[in-house]
């Protein structure tokens, strides 16, 4: 895999939906799990499958995304593998944005073309899941198809957020519909016992394509007009072309809203998680930090993450994720939350000196109460400040955080005074 085959990451666009927390970073670079970031997903998937030659496409806030794989991946001076950063950029040709996924590919072509590779994988930078994409691109070159997209059963209900395909008895896909309203009948397929036993008997395409090197090359050639794969490019391209589907059957999700996200997280709190981040053959690799391990004092645990380089000193954490160097002051009660972290500690002597200006210090003061919430990171938070999130509040966008489907978000960065309730 490691000469046939290049991985392109899409970074993805302005991620308006995931804001506040893509308000300073690209979408790929919001932190998740408490240690790592989003576009560690597809390239540890596609380390692991032994693909180790990566773009990841950006444009908007891509300078801590620039950052993390500057500071992550590093390779052998005797190996070819790389994961390298492709911004959008003004040429003579093209003096605009990326303007869709085929589009971004198109003007990172020139780039891209310079490597020698016989598929191009494309991989969106906002999924959690773990896929071994050897069998994918076996697949592929068995059924002598020039695309194959990555599918995964879906029930009625969650049909009408994706693009759906329909696929002949040799899995070659015959019609695509994206994001169906009515007559989702007739888009039922055999998803197999297993699946249709969970009501899921609909495909949905997973935003993960194979392409054949000649023919990407071509079609994007063909059409300059035609700027996403989804809309555009791929329902054209099944009516001329075999295009396979590869059927997924195991966790995937997409990380495209605030929602989605607070429970991606909190599900890996679970007793036994859909996702498995202790799963050896899946790995997922990320920053190399020589961060000391956490220390508890006092504090019941239940369902929860620890990062580490956290200080806790709560009277109760519970089904929370808390990431990289937490510092959680004495008699807090968190639950249901996932608190981010910091990129640094505060010196003994800053801390002094916050105190005695009485200014809160980073991290969560004593005797607060948090509650269906995400604390991005480097926040401070006061002592005796209730966060309380529910259906009962609004959704809003206000000066230190924002509401969104219940969840409160504090937006990075932001000192939220002691005493404070939301």
């Amino acid at each position: 895999m490691t000469d046939k085959v290049l991985g392109v990451i899409l970074g993805g666009g302005q991620g308006s939906r995931l804001s506040p927390l893509t308000q300073t970073r690209s979408k790929p670079a919001v932190p998740i799990a408490g240690k790592y970031r989003l576009v560690d997903i597809p390239i540890s998937n596609c380390l692991n499958s032994g693909i180790h030659r990566m773009f990841v496409l950006t444009q908007f806030n891509s300078a801590s995304l620039n950052k993390h794989i500057k500071n992550t991946y590093h390779f052998s001076h005797f190996s070819t593998a790389f994961v390298d950063i492709l911004a959008a950029e003004q040429t003579v040709q093209n003096s605009g944005w990326f303007q869709g996924t085929a589009d971004a590919v198109r003007q990172c072509m020139h780039h891209i073309v310079s490597h020698e590779f016989d598929y191009i994988l494309i991989l969106s930078g906002d999924q959690l899941y773990q896929m071994d994409f050897k069998d994918m691109i076996e697949k592929h070159i068995e059924a002598n198809a020039e695309i194959t997209i990555a599918t995964i059963p879906v029930t009625a209900k969650d049909a009408t957020d994706f693009g759906i395909l329909k696929a002949d008895d040799e899995n070659m896909i015959t019609s695509f519909i994206e994001k169906p309203k009515t007559g989702l009948e007739d888009w039922i397929s055999d998803t197999g016992e297993e699946m249709q036993a969970e009501g899921r008997n609909f495909l949905a395409s997973m935003g993960i394509y194979v392409f054949n090197r000649e023919y990407l090359i071509n079609i994007l050639n063909e059409n300059e007009d035609e700027k996403d794969f989804g809309k555009e490019i791929l329902p054209r391209a099944i009516t001329q072309s075999r295009v396979l589907s590869f059927q997924y059957e195991g966790y995937w999700t997409d990380i495209g809203n605030i929602s989605s996200f607070f429970e991606a997280n909190l599900g890996l709190t679970d007793e036994i998680p859909k996702f498995n981040m202790f799963d050896s053959n899946h790995a997922i690799f990320t920053r190399a930090r020589m961060l000391p391990p956490s220390k508890i004092s006092g504090t019941t645990l239940d369902k929860t993450i620890i990062a580490e380089g956290c200080i806790i000193q709560a009277s109760k954490v519970e089904h929370a994720v808390l990431g990289i160097r937490s510092r959680i002051g004495k008699d807090t009660v968190i639950t249901n939350a996932y608190i981010m972290g910091s990129d640094r500690y505060q010196t003994l002597e800053e801390i002094q000196e916050e105190n005695s200006k009485g200014n809160s210090l980073i991290g969560i003061g004593d005797r607060c109460f948090i509650n269906n919430a995400i604390i991005d990171k480097n926040c401070r938070i006061g002592n005796d400040v209730k966060i309380n999130g529910g259906d009962h509040l609004e959704d809003g966008d206000f000066e230190l955080y924002a509401v969104k489907d219940g969840i409160v978000v504090i937006k990075k960065g932001a000192v939220v005074p002691s005493g404070t309730v939301i």
